[in-house]
């Protein structure tokens, strides 16, 4: 009997020291998931995915923890030009009907200042999982009165290589820059 009264007393305070992991999603509507390349050495085409969803768990309220998930749908990709959109989905580029998502789960987020961390992960597009590392702000958090409901922001920046991905690798640098510069903003809603 001791020994249960010891073992209930050692789990109760180690339960209470140990914090909830929090869900948060994105909010479709105020976030984005955007891409710009350079064209030709002269200028920049910019596009976006719009249908990926964002899954973020958390335990610490300064999301020093977070664990990122993301996955976007390849033929979501909007251009604002049909055609090039099309093009981007053949076998020339994404081959979008046999590579059909991207995928990106964090494996590591260091602090880089205040509110600033360096997110590394596995993405994977065209059937290739690289890691790659980008810079995630922490934006903040706000509770809306009248619904109760708490959001978090956060500012993604980076680059990757198209190369990196076997991604137009018909089309070299000069066309279009191998670097791809990464910009996502995100609204997470507090799941409950």
């Amino acid at each position: 009997m001791k020994k249960t009264v010891i073992f209930l007393s050692a789990f109760f305070v180690l339960t209470a020291f140990t914090a909830a992991v929090v869900t948060w999603k994105n909010d479709k509507a105020h976030s984005q998931l955007a891409f710009t390349v350079g064209h030709l050495g002269i200028s920049d085409v910019s596009g976006t995915f719009n249908d990926f969803d964002v899954t973020v768990h958390a335990s610490k309220p300064d999301f020093s923890d977070a664990v990122f998930e993301l996955t976007a749908n390849v033929n979501s990709i909007d251009t604002r030009v049909e055609a090039r959109d099309n093009h981007l989905k053949s076998a020339d580029f994404f081959d979008a009907a046999k590579y059909p998502t991207i995928t990106f789960k964090s494996t590591s987020l260091k602090k880089n200042g205040k509110d600033k961390y360096k997110l590394t992960g596995d993405l994977n597009m065209h059937g290739v999982t690289k890691p790659v590392t980008l810079d995630l702000q922490y934006r903040g958090s706000f509770t809306n009165e009248t619904n109760k409901q708490t959001s978090a922001g956060f500012k993604l920046e980076g680059v990757i290589k198209r190369s990196d991905f076997n991604i137009g690798a018909g089309f070299p640098a000069p066309m279009i820059s191998d670097e791809v510069r990464i910009n996502a903003d995100g609204e997470f809603i507090q799941k409950k």
